[in-house]
């Protein structure tokens, strides 16, 4: 059964989420589905939900640095590159990094990387606040449907399929966040 949380609620979200719910949640410019990135059950539950194949990949949308800091192999990171991207976060901003160990192979798919945000948008950041760590991050909708905008959407795509929705408001942006990699700056996804 879906279950609607408010922002009042975020703590019951978290315990969701830490149960190995998903739980869609607003971006900053569309809804994105979530869960534990270490829980593989739920990662293969939110797949199933998107109708997506698993070697694609998702990105990890956290609070803070310190969210997402032990997934990036910082020792082949220059250090001004590091500063670069400290500087666009918290904001609308997803890097590309080598990764560590700590990031559970299906994740990233395959992909050699893993795309990181650290989030401006006070609901997502609230959550990961709550939640206590990093969050899987994949727009809302199955696999090649247009990305819901509205927890009516999310409802109408998922229904009682998904565990739980976030009711908060959508940030500014008028589409998904510019996809960097962090080493060369390319743009992977404009």
């Amino acid at each position: 059964m879906l279950r609607r949380f408010t922002l009042a609620e975020l703590d019951a979200a978290a315990g969701l989420l830490h149960g190995g719910g998903v739980l869609a949640y607003p971006t900053e410019a569309v809804f994105g589905l979530g869960c534990d990135p270490h829980d593989h059950a739920a990662f293969e539950q939110l797949f199933a939900l998107k109708q997506r194949p698993s070697t694609q990949g998702v990105l990890l949308i956290a609070a803070e640095f310190a969210q997402v800091e032990r997934y990036i192999d910082l020792a082949v990171v220059p250090p001004n590159v590091l500063t670069q991207v400290l500087a666009s976060w918290p904001g609308p901003h997803t890097w590309v990094f080598p990764r560590t160990a700590e990031v559970p192979a299906w994740v990233v798919g395959d992909h050699a990387g893993i795309a990181l945000r650290v989030s401006a948008h006070e609901p997502v950041a609230a959550l990961c606040r709550a939640f206590g760590g990093a969050l899987v991050s994949t727009s809302a909708n199955p696999h090649g449907h247009p990305s819901a905008r509205s927890v009516t959407a999310v409802c109408d795509y998922f229904g009682d399929a998904l565990d739980g929705v976030l009711d908060a408001p959508l940030g500014g942006q008028s589409s998904p966040t510019m996809i960097r990699d962090a080493l060369s700056g390319a743009i992977i996804r404009g």
